[in-house]
């Protein structure tokens, strides 16, 4: 397969921004979906889509196909980074919780890794860095706190507690599956580790699905543009996006577009679906942002040793 060229720098320009813009829009996209349907029947439509057009682009372009001992650890990362993240979050939307707070949530997923990175993968964690973790779990106290359990969503009062545990179970899912990737993936071939990914993803949510007696997906216009938005954009478009963003630029940079995710997702619920947060958690939002940005930082490489 001949190489590809190197992107011209406006690409390498815009690009950030465009996946910043593409994956805040999951949220969305997963609410619309969530209306209509039952999460794991959604989802598990949604990773056969995807699986199956991954599969053909990675035969299309005769890109390597994982070793079994690859896809098994493609397995693993597919049900933690997608079954279990995105199981999660759409559990949490579907009971109530507003996709712009889930946002802010599972958003914190850096400070968490950063946290985990010390222990689990040995890496320094520096004094702004751990500034960071303490300003981002506050923001996440306050978000929480102003909203308040039960004063968001159809389910009523009881549906908040069950919908925030969802978001920390999504949480504690794209954690573990972040450190897990870092530190088995490395020779994972993309196109096809991902599809991987996909396979064994729809295959967990599809049993969960018939183990619950299956689920109603009520295919109106607003379900199927969602699903078809989170199928080609989000799951084959932003996650390509990310690949080549991840081998052009410096992993460091990447990961800092994160950070700009939950403010954007904030701002496309209150103009789509007229979701609003309370001054409280405005200043929550604020505070998980800047705690981000820091988390995200790098220490600066000590300078050379002169004679």
């Amino acid at each position: 397969m001949p190489r590809l060229k190197s992107p011209p720098a406006a690409f390498l320009s815009a690009a950030p921004l465009l996946f910043v813009l593409l994956w805040s829009t999951g949220f969305l996209g997963t609410k619309g979906a969530a209306r209509n349907a039952d999460p794991f029947a959604f989802l598990t439509v949604r990773f056969v889509l995807a699986a199956l057009l991954m599969l053909a682009l990675t035969a299309a372009l005769r890109a390597p196909w994982p070793t079994r001992a690859q896809a098994g650890r493609a397995g693993v990362t597919g049900l933690l980074l997608h079954a279990g993240y995105l199981g999660g979050v759409t559990t949490a939307i579907w009971l109530g919780l507003p996709a712009g707070i889930t946002s802010v949530l599972v958003g914190v997923q850096p400070l968490l890794t950063g946290f985990l990175s010390w222990p689990v993968l040995g890496e320094r964690v520096t004094r702004p860095q751990w500034a960071g973790l303490l300003l981002g779990f506050a923001g996440v106290l306050l978000v929480v706190g102003g909203q308040g359990i039960g004063s968001q969503g159809s389910g009523g009062p009881s549906a908040s507690l069950p919908a925030l545990l969802a978001a920390a179970f999504a949480l504690l899912c794209t954690t573990a599956g972040t450190l897990y990737q870092r530190r088995v993936g490395a020779d994972m071939p993309l196109l096809g580790g991902t599809a991987a990914q996909y396979v064994v993803s729809a295959a967990a949510l599809g049993a969960i699905t018939l183990a619950r007696g299956g689920g109603v997906i009520h295919w109106n216009a607003e379900f199927i543009l969602s699903l078809t938005w989170l199928v080609l954009v989000l799951s084959v478009g932003a996650i390509l996006l990310l690949m080549r963003l991840l081998r052009d630029l410096p992993a460091a940079r990447v990961n800092s577009l994160f950070y700009l995710v939950p403010p954007l997702a904030v701002l496309e619920s209150w103009a789509l679906y007229g979701e609003r947060l309370s001054t409280l958690s405005l200043g929550g939002l604020l505070l998980c942002v800047t705690g981000v940005a820091l988390a995200a930082r790098q220490p600066a490489a000590p300078p050379p040793r002169t004679a």
